[in-house]
C-alpha cells in the first residue's frame, strides 16, 4: 500500500468523468489521503456509488450531476463544491471516451469488413467523442481555474492516453483529442507556471474499462486479435490496472514531490511507447 502523503489532507479535488474505472479508483486514493473529494458525472448516481466507498472507508465526498461540455453546469457545480468545501485545490480532468459513431470498422482502408468506414463516419459523432474529452477539459480548467489559483499549491491532472502519441487504429476523434491533451497540457504549464498552478497529465496505456471491454476481451473472457496485438507491443505483457496509476497520480498532486513537474505527460504504460516492435 502506498504510504501516505500528509501534504496532502483536507485539500479538494474535483474529478470529472469520477464514476469511471479510473477515475473511481483515483478518487478512492486521495481520499484515503485526506483528500475531500467532488465527483462530476452526467449522472449523479453513479457517482454517490463511488461516494459510498469513500466515506465507508471514512472519507469525505460529494457527487455531483454535471455535463462538462455545459459552461453553465460547471459553473453550478463549482459554487456547490464552493459551498460545501470552501476551496479546490486540484482538479483531474477525467470526463471522456468513445462512440461507435467515431470508431472505424477496419483498421485500414481497402480491408473487407462489414460496419463502418473511415469515408462513413458520422460528423456529429467525431464532433462529440473530441468535444467531450477535449473541450470538456478545457471548459473545466476555466471553471475551476480561478478557484484553484486562490489555492496554496493547485493542480491540474489531465487524461491523456498512449493514442496520443501512436494513434490507434479505429478511433481517430479519440486519438486526435487525446493528442490535443497533451498540446494543450504544455500551453496551460506556460500559461499558469508563474502563476504557481502545475499542469501535467497522466497518459495510460491499455487497461481494461467498460468502454473497451467488448473491443479487448471475447465473450469468454479470452483475448481478441486487437487485445492479442496491445499484449504483443506492451513489453510488460499484461493489461495495465488501475492501481498502476496511483503512484503517478499522487505523485503529480504533491507538491512536496513534484513541485518542480509542470507541463509533462507521463506515460503509465508498461513500455509500450519505449518498445519499436523489434
Amino acid at each position: 500500500m502506498i504510504p501516505i502523503h500528509e501534504n496532502l489532507s483536507s485539500r479538494v479535488a474535483v474529478i470529472t468523468g469520477g464514476s469511471g474505472v479510473l477515475c473511481s479508483k483515483m478518487a478512492i486514493e486521495l481520499a484515503r489521503h485526506g483528500v475531500k473529494i467532488a465527483i462530476l458525472n452526467r449522472t449523479a448516481e453513479k457517482g454517490r456509488e463511488v461516494v459510498e466507498l469513500i466515506e465507508r472507508d471514512g472519507g469525505t465526498a460529494l457527487s455531483i450531476a454535471t455535463d462538462v461540455l455545459d459552461r453553465s453546469s460547471l459553473e453550478k457545480a463549482r459554487e456547490e463544491i464552493k459551498k460545501t468545501f470552501g476551496r479546490v485545490d486540484i482538479l483531474i480532468n477525467g470526463a471522456g471516451g468513445n462512440h461507435p459513431d467515431a470508431i472505424t470498422a477496419p483498421e485500414t482502408y481497402g480491408e473487407e469488413t462489414e460496419g463502418k468506414s473511415f469515408f462513413d463516419l458520422d460528423e456529429n459523432g467525431f464532433s462529440q467523442v473530441f468535444s467531450s474529452n477535449f473541450t470538456g477539459t478545457f471548459l473545466a480548467s476555466q471553471v475551476f481555474g480561478k478557484e484553484l489559483l486562490q489555492a496554496e499549491a493547485p493542480a491540474i491532472i489531465n487524461l491523456s492516453s498512449m493514442s496520443s502519441y501512436s494513434p490507434m487504429t479505429k478511433v481517430p476523434a479519440y486519438s486526435a483529442a487525446k493528442a490535443s491533451i497533451n498540446n494543450f497540457t504544455m500551453w496551460m504549464a506556460v500559461h499558469f507556471a508563474e502563476a504557481g498552478l502545475r499542469v501535467n497529465a497522466i497518459a495510460p496505456g491499455f487497461f481494461l474499462t467498460k468502454q473497451n471491454r467488448d473491443l479487448l476481451l471475447t465473450e469468454d473472457g479470452s483475448l481478441t486479435a486487437r487485445s492479442n496485438k496491445i499484449i504483443t507491443a506492451t513489453p510488460m505483457k499484461r493489461f495495465g490496472k488501475p492501481e498502476d496509476l496511483l503512484g503517478t497520480l499522487l505523485w503529480l498532486a504533491d507538491e512536496s514531490y513534484s513541485g518542480f513537474v509542470t507541463g509533462i505527460t507521463v506515460p503509465v504504460d508498461g513500455g509500450f511507447m519505449a518498445y519499436s516492435g523489434v
